[in-house]
């Protein structure tokens, strides 16, 4: 035992001075056999305990006292078995278990708090909701509804149904001059409309939209025009030539018309809602379909049922796609598919699924048959493609106030970037 301190002597001189102190009269043992901390004495940060050395007299290092395989005391030293070693004032904590516990997180250490919850600072939103107003989903509404009725006018043309032909050109183009005021009103002032035609951008949704409006709006207000002369003026110069131009402006229009149909979706899907953006794969064909809807439901409301065929053939196609990509959007995995089907968009969708189904079904059966009914189930068409595109809006203003669909969907796809990484 006296030898055991003699040697134990001897090596603090080498290190004990720069590295570790055992204060009071303790002693360092050299084999650990005999050595003991004093009383009130301190190991240093990096202080050596020697090899196979335990921690005896007041110093205690819990129910497995071994210190670590070599034997180093200190800061930096962490006690096997759940244990705790205490030299004087040093501490070294390590996780309960066997020595190699794992955190919930599958960290070497063991969480000490609980997951954080997602918040936002002082309940405020991560983003900001959008500014527009009921205005943006009329405008997307008069907008589909003038393309469905533009395509639809273009065939009726050529196959000689001039009553439904008259009647989607006039109501096409009304609603063509309703969406331009309600976009020009959301604008603030006309001049900006006019300023986004000043420059062409291909990565730009509203330029690009701005450049399809301003191709497809002249062949609409051509053809309408020409049904709106006066009989008295078709046999003269310019209503001959009105007359002539009529069909191939409205096939011009009818050629635009799907990128007037779907350029909005695509508008919203670019922006940072996430309710839009997360479903920008189908949100386009879900407003191409709307568009189609109201526009054969336009057409069964013009036209008599004896040329109304078209027209309830478009409807019915139309529903039944604006229908399906509805479908795959509320049976998407992730958070927010809950914007699209709870809350106010949820009540507005599911009154325009049923709008839309019972719409297209009369379209197929009665109104073949009964001009009351094909009014009905046009009314019900066009109902339905306004309650769609209010609900889509109302969705999308809601996933900007909850912080919780801006938060949750980063965390998964973190999550789902560490499972890679350690996969």
């Amino acid at each position: 035992m006296r030898s055991g301190k003699r040697r134990g002597r001897g090596r603090g001189a080498g290190k004990g001075d720069a590295m570790a102190a055992a204060g009071g009269t303790g002693d360092v043992g050299g084999n650990g056999e005999g050595g003991t901390v004093g009383g009130t004495g301190d190991v240093g940060g990096n202080g050596e305990v020697g090899r196979g050395g335990t921690v005896g007299a007041t110093g205690s290092a819990g129910e497995n006292g071994e210190v670590g395989g070599t034997g180093d005391g200190g800061g930096n030293r962490e006690a096997g078995g759940g244990a705790t070693a205490r030299g004087g004032g040093a501490t070294g904590i390590r996780a309960a278990g066997s020595g190699a516990g794992r955190g919930g997180d599958g960290s070497r250490e063991q969480s000490m708090v609980p997951p954080a919850q997602f918040r936002s600072y002082y309940g405020r939103p991560v983003l900001k909701p959008p500014v527009w107003e009921w205005r943006i989903p009329a405008y997307f509404f008069t907008g589909g509804l003038s393309a469905g009725a533009a395509l639809l006018a273009a065939g009726a043309d050529l196959t000689g149904r001039r009553a439904l032909c008259r009647g989607c050109r006039l109501g096409g183009f009304g609603a063509l001059a309703v969406s331009s005021y309600l976009l020009i009103a959301d604008l603030g002032r006309p001049e900006r409309f006019h300023h986004m035609l000043r420059v062409a951008k291909p990565s730009s949704p509203m330029s690009v939209g701005t450049w399809i409006l301003a191709a497809y709006g002249p062949g609409s207000g051509l053809a309408a025009g020409a049904e709106l002369l006066p009989p008295a003026l078709h046999a003269t110069l310019p209503g001959r030539l009105a007359r002539a131009a009529a069909r191939p402006a409205g096939l011009s229009a009818a050629l635009f018309a799907p990128g007037v149909a779907s350029y909005t979706a695509v508008l919203l899907t670019q922006t940072a809602a996430p309710a839009w953006h997360e479903v920008r794969r189908e949100l386009p064909f879900v407003f191409t379909g709307s568009a189609a809807a109201s526009g054969g439901g336009l057409g069964m409301l013009v036209a008599p049922v004896a040329e109304a065929g078209p027209a309830r053939r478009l409807g019915a196609a139309g529903a039944v796609a604006e229908l399906l990509a509805s479908r795959l959007i509320e049976r998407r995995p992730g958070l927010v598919t809950t914007a699209y089907t709870t809350g106010r968009a949820g009540r507005l969708r599911r009154a325009a699924e049923l709008l839309t189904l019972g719409g297209a079904a009369a379209a197929l059966t009665v109104a073949r048959r009964s001009r009351p009914a094909a009014a009905a189930a046009g009314l019900a068409l066009l109902t339905g493609s306004v309650l769609q595109r209010f609900g889509v809006f109302a969705a999308g203003v809601a996933s900007t106030e909850d912080p919780a669909y801006v938060v949750v969907p980063q965390r998964e796809r973190l999550e789902a970037k560490k499972a890679e990484e350690r996969a």
